[in-house]
């Protein structure tokens, strides 16, 4: 007999009180009850109705600060965290790890976050990108890690083990957090993003610190990004990237270096400034296909020449912060360096 007891309903109408009254009447949630109710929604414990309520009443009114600290919270609690490979876990690497959430890929020019994530795994940094498979339209950095031959990972050790041999580990949102792939596959119904859209491009799935690399594509996110990832809260998870996406990815853009922010200890600094187009333009891949891109990114790894400079630039500034990084979060290991 099966003995397993349904989940017990939230009932969510006191929240939807407080967020469904519009974009200027609406009032945010605190922390605590932002935690409560996006944990009863990855639990599937709230109704149909309730949950269109809420999405909707969330995408008109936007995510205040302590709002998306309560749902992150939540959200990182409902998967299994990742821990370095290795009997001394995290003090037997050099390097901190990077976080590279991939959901955008390329509509207009090439996805070349492929090449950003081996560039770094190839140094010895432990690589997390994690995304979806497809994307009508676009070119996902998984269709074209399968044209390099790199299948994805669907479980904790198989990224493990990518981290052992230097590549980048890709690992669905499936496979990593299959309660907020529900939540976020709720787009496909109706028809626009929800919270966890935003939530799953600044999760930070280790269990030690990491360097997340994090994006936003409307400049309202980025106050509200900053205000968080500078919060202690945020700030005991390691360190943040922020920049204006490369077509959404995180990637810095071949054509033109745009603004990114270091976000570290509850401070925020400028790493690079916003720049104009290219005076010489970079060789790119002639057409953005999965097939294309993956043959000029294993031309691009062989030719240090033809990496993009700010792609370049970017490499060397994560490969700085997630040394010291690491340092800061393995003292005793700075010696055995």
């Amino acid at each position: 007999m099966n003995n397993i007891q349904p989940a017990e309903p939230f009932p969510a109408a006191r929240f939807i009180k407080e967020i469904g009254r519009g974009k200027d009447g609406a009032r945010s949630l605190s922390r605590n009850d932002a935690h409560d109710l996006y944990a009863a929604m990855l639990d599937g414990r709230v109704s149909d109705l309730e949950m269109g309520g809420i999405l909707l009443a969330m995408r008109i009114k936007g995510e205040s600060v302590e709002e998306i600290a309560g749902f992150l919270q939540a959200a990182e609690a409902s998967f299994t965290q990742i821990a370095l490979p290795g009997q001394a876990g995290s003090a037997a690497w050099q390097y901190a790890p990077i976080v590279i959430p991939s959901y955008n890929g390329a509509r207009h020019m090439a996805n070349l976050t492929p090449l950003l994530a081996l560039l770094l795994a190839r140094e010895g940094v432990p690589v997390l990108l994690h995304g979806v498979l497809t994307d009508p339209g676009r070119v996902t950095s998984a269709e074209i890690f399968q044209a390099l031959g790199q299948p994805a990972c669907t479980s904790i050790e198989q990224v493990q083990q990518c981290f052992v041999q230097r590549l980048p580990a890709f690992m669905p949102i499936d496979a990593l957090a299959p309660k907020m792939a529900r939540l976020l596959a709720m787009r496909r119904i109706l028809g626009v993003r929800n919270s966890t859209h935003t939530l799953v491009k600044i999760m930070q799935p280790f269990v030690a610190p990491a360097l997340r690399l994090s994006s936003y594509t409307h400049p309202e996110y980025l106050a509200m990004l900053t205000a968080y990832f500078t919060t202690t809260a945020a700030a005991e998870r390691g360190d943040v990237f922020l920049m204006r996406g490369t077509e959404g990815e995180t990637v810095a853009n071949a054509r033109k270096a745009q603004k990114i922010d270091w976000l570290h200890g509850g401070q925020q600094t400028t790493l690079v400034e916003k720049q104009s187009i290219a005076d010489d333009m970079p060789v790119l891949p002639a057409q953005r296909d999965a097939a294309s891109t993956a043959s000029w990114i294993r031309l691009a790894l062989e030719q240090k020449e033809l990496v993009p400079k700010p792609i370049a630039e970017q490499v060397e500034q994560c490969l700085t912060v997630c040394k010291a990084l690491h340092a800061q979060d393995n003292p005793a290991d700075i010696g055995r360096q």
